[in-house]
């Protein structure tokens, strides 16, 4: 029986100050709905349970959210450094070690293209604005879906062949960047500040970490639903 929509696993930001709740924000559930996915919320959980459920699953989505604890990466915390939570930072990082254990497609996106890397080996700039030197704003304050700064695209990419002509601009919603790149990833786009933007596997089939928010962008600008077409398309021949 051929499978009609992918099962697509969207990880769960956890909140703590206002109310305890695991949550996805709706424009990732809605995004991957018009893509053609069935989206599955996944929660923290026991770690053998969070595998049971990622054995089901044809695709992860790495959402965004708060900074990442630097000792994952083997750094202190600098003084910009944001909220960071241990439970979030444990369910990111299984989930998104197991999919890269068994080539899951992945879609990481903002926080979440910083988990991959971490996940990967690889360090994180703790905060653009004191760290990189003449750093444009990645903290924008216009309309969300709203493409504020531009990017460079290597063509010669999976991003480059699902970007197209498309102008080169995209949302910014970050104080954080990579840093030293993880093991098996590669730069695919960059900002004008240099601030890594996207990443991509050298080692799996379907494998992307963008910094901006494309589940903001999709009725607006056609390369974000392409981002989310392409991720979809790779889940359900998984």
């Amino acid at each position: 029986m051929t499978k009609v929509r992918p099962m697509i696993g969207l990880l769960c930001a956890h909140e703590q100050e206002k109310r305890d709740r695991w949550f996805v924000a709706t424009a990732y559930i809605e995004a991957i709905i018009q893509a053609g996915g069935i989206p599955i919320l996944i929660p923290y959980q026991p770690k053998e349970q969070i595998v049971q459920i990622l054995q089901g699953l044809d695709g992860l989505v790495l959402p965004g959210g708060d900074d990442i604890d630097p000792a994952r990466y083997g750094e202190d915390p600098l003084i910009q450094c944001g909220a960071i939570d241990p439970l979030w930072d444990d369910l990111d990082l299984w989930a998104a070690g197991f999919a890269l254990e068994r080539n899951m497609p992945i879609l990481a996106i903002c926080r979440g293209c910083q988990v991959l890397n971490v996940a990967l080996g690889g360090s994180l700039v703790q905060d653009i604005p004191t760290q990189i030197k003449g750093s444009i704003k990645h903290a924008q304050e216009a309309p969300r879906w709203y493409a504020s700064h531009d990017i460079r695209v290597q063509a010669s990419s999976l991003l480059g062949s699902i970007w197209g002509q498309d102008p080169a601009k995209v949302n910014s919603y970050h104080h954080q960047s990579i840093g030293k790149v993880g093991k098996g990833l590669r730069i695919v786009a960059s900002a004008p500040d240099g601030v890594i933007e996207a990443v991509e596997s050298t080692e799996h089939r379907f494998v992307l970490g963008v910094q901006w928010h494309p589940e903001l962008m999709t009725e607006h600008y056609p390369v974000a639903k392409r981002i989310f077409a392409h991720f979809i398309q790779a889940s359900l021949e998984s």
